[in-house]
């Protein structure tokens, strides 16, 4: 199984060879009744409305074009914060993928970290999760996460994410490329946000942004940068960056965008001595530990760096001889951030101000 840096070594081409252009070539087989697919069910969408519900309170949705981490979590953050700052009661729900039974996966427990008063349904029937957050939490707002595809839900503001790194998903939809639809899709959007834009140049940024222009004329834009802000141990407890600045790091991450993780590690000065990948939402077994503290015991490194995400799940303060840290991750704004402030504000305008809290 290939992970995911392979993956998209792969789709991208730079994987070279024989065997690369083999393949590709089957999963280009695999990827048109895949993309003849999502088109007849975006067309069935587009043309039918009694397949789209209307849940009775404004409902905005983070969601994004490609497969794998765009930067979701700290934007829902933020939109959460936001929205509680202009004193609406709003609940998020999201599908909870890669989550067992009866329990919440890896991004609720770090978004409970982030939104400690704003409740977080996880339900594959997210039209279920929403009449229970309306009639049980009295919400007054939806905040869906990872939702721009799952259409049968009524959004009033639908913000698409686009990775700087890979913001077009190799020009083919999965299994030939990373996108979830067609670029086309974009048209559905209401703004269109750049993350990790830091990551290329201004000169890149514009031609991202001319692109999606031509695609989806006069949708709002905006651009952020994802900054690490401490360590954070399993306790809770953290400490400053520069603790590490400087000296060797074992990493390893279960996200989907592995590189944008390894960037960010060596803009906090960390030498990186070896980074190991994991699937998207992984659950860290046994084997797992013990593999990854064998592994780390023999880098030469002096701790181990992971995610927010991969922390919860392990929950150790060390592994093996070394201590164990995440990094926290916050969001700024290049640009775009008041236009994206006016359009929530005017969402809010919708709720009744008699439901507003005090």
């Amino acid at each position: 199984m290939l992970n995911p840096s392979e993956f998209r070594n792969l789709v991208s081409g730079r994987q070279r060879g024989f065997r690369g252009f083999c393949l590709r070539s089957v999963l280009a087989g695999i990827e048109l009744p895949y993309s003849l697919a999502v088109r007849w069910r975006n067309r069935r969408y587009d043309r039918q409305s009694k397949y789209v519900h209307e849940v009775g309170v404004p409902v905005v949705s983070v969601g994004n074009l490609t497969l794998g981490g765009t930067g979701k979590t700290p934007m829902v953050a933020w939109i959460g914060r936001r929205l509680r700052e202009l004193g609406v009661r709003v609940t998020l729900i999201s599908r909870g993928y890669g989550a067992e039974a009866g329990s919440r996966n890896d991004e609720a427990i770090e978004l409970e970290r982030r939104l400690p008063d704003v409740p977080h349904l996880q339900a594959p029937d997210r039209i279920a999760a929403a009449t229970i957050a309306i009639e049980e939490l009295g919400c007054q707002m939806i905040l869906l996460d990872d939702a721009f595809q799952h259409r049968c839900i009524h959004r009033d503001l639908d913000i698409v994410l686009l990775d700087a790194l890979e913001p077009f998903g190799f020009e083919r939809v999965f299994p030939r490329g990373t996108l979830r639809e067609p670029l086309t899709g974009l048209r559905r959007a209401h703004a269109v946000v750049l993350t990790r834009a830091d990551m290329i140049d201004c000169h890149e940024r514009r031609a991202i942004r001319e692109r999606v222009a031509r695609l989806a004329p006069h949708v709002p834009w905006a651009e952020v940068v994802h900054a690490p802000e401490a360590l954070l141990a399993c306790d809770g407890a953290t400490e400053n960056l520069d603790r590490l600045q400087g000296r060797p790091v074992a990493a390893f991450c279960g996200i989907g965008n592995p590189a944008g993780f390894r960037h960010t590690l060596k803009a906090c000065g960390y030498e990186v001595a070896a980074l190991k990948e994991f699937p998207d939402h992984h659950r860290y077994s046994r084997d797992d530990i013990e593999q990854l503290e064998h592994w780390a015991g023999q880098t030469g490194a002096v701790a181990v760096v992971c995610t927010a995400k991969d922390l919860v799940k392990i929950g150790l303060e060390r592994l093996g001889t070394l201590p164990l840290r995440a990094l926290t991750i916050g969001m700024k704004f290049l640009e775009g951030q008041q236009q994206l402030e006016a359009q929530l504000a005017e969402l809010v305008q919708t709720v009744s101000e008699d439901d507003t809290i005090e």
